[in-house]
């Protein structure tokens, strides 16, 4: 399928340590360019995290967002410290062996410890198979959305190429006698104002005339370049930079079709080609 450059997407994943949360978001890019914020905990997890992404993506400026969120202490379940406990009771005895009146440890000076219910620092190993198990799911939300996005604005490429083909299917048949109407009136023209000048002479220098100003070849190009832009949205993938090309070359036979006109017609349909391609061209410039 064809897709956009422009994606969202965002995940949670909650653990019994706390939530991990990733949001992954993207604009256009001429590249693949990669923006992670990242919090300390799973720095270790960027890497990863760029080959997964690197692996779906061929172009456009990602950025991407993991955090940690640890759990607190009322959501967690409280296991003391239980060397630390028998530390603390044994100091708690040794202390007041050598000072009797010194009062005993109370419940709220244990709980309170630093470290009796473990260091609150979260397992790393733990968490990395997790952060990327959560950023395989954001990722294929992400693509999808890219995915859908991309199926949108080809539908909107695809209706401009239909109206070219209508503009040039119209002027098409009207051109050869509007051309030989110029061309007859261009002769009586020169008559007119060459009385000396053969006749012969006159129709060979305007039968010259008429091949320069033959659209035939641009109009065949035309439809040629057309067939293309549908070929390739059909088939889907990474093709931006190619449909740009191609908006290039029509441009191109646009312009020429409109230098070479002699009637009112092609000039204006010259016009609106241009302009139905240059709105092609926004479209494509969103595509991957």
């Amino acid at each position: 399928m064809i897709s956009s450059m422009t994606g969202y997407a965002a995940r949670t994943s909650d653990l019994e340590c706390g939530a991990l949360h990733i949001e992954l978001k993207s604009v256009n890019s001429r590249y693949l360019d990669f923006h992670f914020r990242v919090c300390e905990e799973l720095r270790v997890v960027e890497p990863a995290l760029r080959e997964l992404i690197g692996a779906r993506l061929t172009r456009g400026k990602v950025e991407c967002r993991l955090n940690f969120v640890p759990a607190t202490a009322s959501a967690q379940q409280l296991n003391l410290n239980a060397e630390l406990l028998d530390r603390l009771k044994a100091f708690d005895l040794r202390v007041r062996a050598e000072m009797p009146q010194a009062p005993p440890l109370g419940v709220a000076d244990v709980l309170r410890w630093p470290g009796m219910f473990g260091d609150g620092s979260p397992d790393i190993e733990a968490l990395v198979p997790a952060a990327l198990a959560v950023a395989r799911e954001a990722l294929e939300d992400f693509t999808a959305s890219r995915s859908r996005e991309g199926a949108k604005l080809s539908a909107v490429i695809l209706e401009r190429v239909a109206r070219m083909r209508e503009r040039v299917h119209e002027v098409a048949p009207r051109i050869p006698a509007a051309q030989a109407a110029f061309q007859e009136k261009l002769r009586q023209r020169l008559l007119d104002a060459v009385n000396a000048v053969d006749d012969e002479r006159i129709r060979q220098e305007v039968a010259v005339f008429a091949v320069r100003i033959d659209v035939a070849e641009e109009i065949a190009r035309l439809s040629t370049h057309l067939d293309e832009v549908e070929r390739v949205l059909k088939s889907g993938g990474a093709s931006g930079k190619r449909l740009d090309f191609l908006m290039q070359e029509l441009n191109r036979e646009a312009n020429t079709l409109g230098s070479k006109s002699v009637v009112t017609e092609v000039s204006q349909t010259a016009m609106e080609l241009k302009l139905l391609i240059e709105q092609m061209r926004e479209q494509i410039q969103n595509l991957e």
